[in-house]
């Protein structure tokens, strides 16, 4: 049986805090972020920003960047507003929300900007 990997993720230390399956993995580029979009986009859920500053990442509260977009299509579109909320807030984690009408719940949800942590 082969080990399991400690990721020593403390409340007490912001540096090491992993909030989303992606946090795992280095921070996300340009192309990677598009791939996401594109997927939710394909998948037929309705994009939303979100953000946070990094010392509040573990509530469950995260600040909504305008309202959702609904039946958005557009994938620059969309990029172009998580880019404008990065932009608005530099210091803040940003995640991108994939809606699922359907199943009435979150079809997605990850970190696509991370913030300076404290």
């Amino acid at each position: 049986m082969s080990d399991v990997m400690d990721y020593k993720s403390r409340l007490s230390d912001p540096a090491s805090r992993k909030f989303e399956t992606f946090s795992y993995l280095p921070a996300m580029n340009a192309d990677d972020i598009r791939k996401q979009v594109e997927y939710l986009v394909k998948k037929g859920w309705n994009p939303a920003i979100e953000h946070t500053e990094p010392e509040h990442l573990m509530d469950s509260y995260w600040y909504m960047w305008k309202l959702p977009m609904f039946g958005e299509t557009d994938v620059d579109r969309i990029l172009s507003e998580a880019e404008a909320c990065h932009k608005a807030n530099p210091n803040n984690h940003v995640r991108l929300v994939g809606y699922d009408n359907f199943a009435q719940s979150q079809g997605a949800a990850m970190v696509i900007y991370r913030g300076k942590t404290v």
